[in-house]
């Protein structure tokens, strides 16, 4: 089987200007450049009639059922035809993810792309919009990559598994397809294009690709806490190579957290990094028996999960100094106060079925267990 990660630009919306009406051309592609990064309650009744009557006609030619019509008519499906050797299958397993700006083209195209692949035959297609994914400046566009390397993470298959993984980056947005090319050196068993304006696929393989951890392994308490959301002064880390941090200006200082580069390296190591001892965190404390929980959990995810949790809380209990206000607000770790035990003892949730429990100190919380839903509940 297959799991095939396709980026989609516009070209199905573009492809469908009338290129003979020299008006139609300029203005209409006038009026899909300027509403390229809008989303859809910011049309203008302009732009919404343009990008209709372009979607009608797009869906026209895909009604044809004419194979070279439709790869003409689409760069990604070009692609998609592609990778089946120019005939699509019937009833297939495959399972297609369509990676869609956060606008209104982006999601006109992703439908129209998704109803196609839906009508013939494919029983898994999605669309996927990461959060402010689109490129109307480099901070909605970094956002927006953070968000996609977040569902790469939780979403592709890893190896071993019984898919494939392609990445069809014929269509989307170049500056997408740049950053693709590289996440599919770690994610994808193949990156595919098209050579040219032909049918014929140029296929990258996945290539052998070794981090080295050695910075990464001097900070990893830093490296947990900013792939929560934290920022450091730069000062504090010191010989992290710019390119894995995102710098930013802070009343005249400067502050970084993890790029997108950085997210992706991060989520490469950080199995390794976490699995072992258990890190300290700012404004958390641990009881002899928490400790003893942990050292007692010998699933190297669960650690993982727990350590990345602990940042989590962590991170809000700095941004609210100490206060358990921002932990019961995120619906994520269900922070809330036992009412069947003595004394004021709190829990939050790590995932479905493991939980922490714990007391507000001075300076933030002190845990005392962790482990499954029950054996917490039962022993808080």
């Amino acid at each position: 089987m297959r799991f095939i990660v396709s980026t989609i630009g516009t070209s199905t919306l573009t492809n469908s200007i009338n290129r003979e009406n020299q008006d139609e051309a300029k203005n209409w592609g006038r009026i899909l450049g300027m509403s390229a990064n809008l989303k859809e309650d910011e049309l203008s009744e302009e732009s919404e009639q343009v990008m209709e009557t372009l979607a009608e006609r797009a869906q026209e030619k895909l009604n044809q059922n004419d194979v070279e019509t439709n790869r003409r008519a689409s760069a990604e499906l070009n692609g998609i035809y592609g990778i089946y050797g120019g005939s699509l299958p019937r009833n297939s397993n495959d399972q297609h993810y369509l990676i869609c700006t956060d606008t209104a083209q982006g999601q006109r195209t992703g439908k129209l792309i998704k109803d196609f692949l839906t009508n013939n035959g494919f029983s898994t297609v999605h669309i996927v919009t990461p959060d402010k994914l689109s490129t109307k400046d480099t901070n909605a566009f970094a956002d927006g990559t953070k968000e996609l390397i977040k569902w790469l993470e939780e979403f592709v298959p890893k190896p071993p598994s019984n898919y494939e993984v392609i990445f069809n980056l014929v269509g989307g947005f170049k500056s997408l397809q740049g950053y693709m090319n590289t996440f599919g050196a770690f994610y994808a068993d193949e990156v595919i294009y098209i050579f040219e304006s032909s049918t014929d696929l140029i296929r990258i393989p996945r290539l052998p690709i070794q981090i080295d951890t050695t910075i990464i392994e001097r900070y990893p308490t830093e490296f947990t806490m900013m792939a929560a959301g934290e920022m450091y002064p730069i000062e504090q880390l010191e010989g992290v190579p710019e390119t894995l941090l995102e710098l930013v200006a802070d009343n005249g200082n400067t502050v970084a957290g993890l790029s997108a580069w950085g997210t992706l390296i991060w989520n490469r190591t950080k199995t390794d990094l976490l699995k072992n001892e258990l890190l300290h965190f700012p404004r958390l404390e641990y009881a002899n028996s928490f400790i003893k929980d942990y050292n007692d959990t010998n699933d190297p995810d669960a650690r993982v999960k727990l350590q990345e949790t602990l940042a989590k809380v962590s991170y809000l209990l700095k941004k609210h100094r100490g206060a358990t206000s921002g932990l019961r607000t995120d619906g994520g770790l269900q922070y809330n106060r036992y009412t069947n035990v003595k004394g004021k003892i709190d829990h939050f949730r790590v995932n479905g079925n493991r939980r922490v429990s714990c007391q507000v100190g001075k300076n933030g919380l002190i845990l005392r267990h962790y482990g499954a839903h029950d054996y917490v509940n039962n022993n808080p």
